[in-house]
């Protein structure tokens, strides 16, 4: 019996958090590591640095904006970009490939801006587009997980003042609604598998507000979701707050997962 270990990480502009990222792999030896917001072309990239990391690495991004990556020690198959519904198809905010038999659908979705915009009616309905994506694609019968920046704090104990920020574009009745239709397709938290009940565990720490990390004013925006036969077989989950508390970081943190395999 052997172990999967995966993480994910907003790493807001990849060449800037590279001095966090590259060390972070060599401490930590994940199998796969899922980066969001990555605001850089493709010919940008840096990938020659995960390279010589002896990781493997694909990706989709665009200059200042959006970008994913997934970082992995074998070789992806498997692989995909976007949404396949006629619509946008969002390259830069969905990536997916199988490593170890287990599919991982890695993705940034969309912030929303503000509601009773185009750009939260626009968030809203990719919720309903991936649902569909994923149940055009694979089953809930077997390993999957779908892991990323979902911009979605799911309950009350995923924000650090629920009763001042509910109407919050991550943070309101629709976008629980939305979030949840994802879920019922066959998909469990596996942060709150193993912390049901944890308070003050976040993985976003706001850069404008002063103090934040220390003064524990976070959310809970990132996540970790597996299949039922998957997160059955989860060993643990958990937040790593060492790449925020490192020099120049990210607003967000590493959230990880370790799984046992065949």
């Amino acid at each position: 019996m052997g172990t999967f270990r995966i993480a994910t990480y907003n790493v807001n502009s990849i060449r800037s958090r590279i001095h966090i990222i590259i060390p972070w792999l060599a401490e930590n030896r994940p199998d796969v590591l899922c980066l969001q917001e990555t605001k850089v072309a493709d010919g940008q990239f840096p990938a020659r640095a995960f390279a010589e990391a002896g990781y493997q690495v694909i990706f989709r991004g665009a200059k200042q904006y959006n970008g994913v990556a997934l970082i992995s020690r074998e070789e992806p198959q498997e692989v995909h970009y976007g949404l396949t519904d006629g619509g946008p198809a969002d390259e830069d905010r969905l990536i997916a490939a199988v490593f170890s038999g287990i599919p991982v659908v890695n993705t940034y979705v969309p912030q929303g801006r503000e509601r009773e915009t185009a750009p939260f009616a626009y968030k809203l309905a990719w919720y309903d587009r991936l649902r569909n994506f994923l149940a055009g694609t694979w089953s809930p019968a077997a390993p999957l997980i779908w892991c990323g920046d979902l911009n979605v704090a799911p309950e009350p104990i995923d924000v650090h003042d629920p009763k001042r920020l509910l109407g919050h574009v991550c943070f309101t009745p629709e976008v629980w609604e939305a979030y949840a239709s994802v879920r019922s397709w066959g998909l469990e938290d596996v942060f709150r598998k193993h912390h049901p009940d944890e308070t003050g565990r976040y993985t976003f720490f706001d850069y404008r507000v002063p103090g934040a990390v220390k003064r524990g004013l976070g959310w809970r925006i990132d996540h970790i979701l597996a299949t039922p036969p998957l997160a059955a077989r989860s060993i643990r989950c958990d937040i790593d707050m060492n790449p925020r508390l490192a020099e120049k970081p990210s607003d967000h943190t590493v959230l990880f997962a370790e799984f046992a395999i065949a």
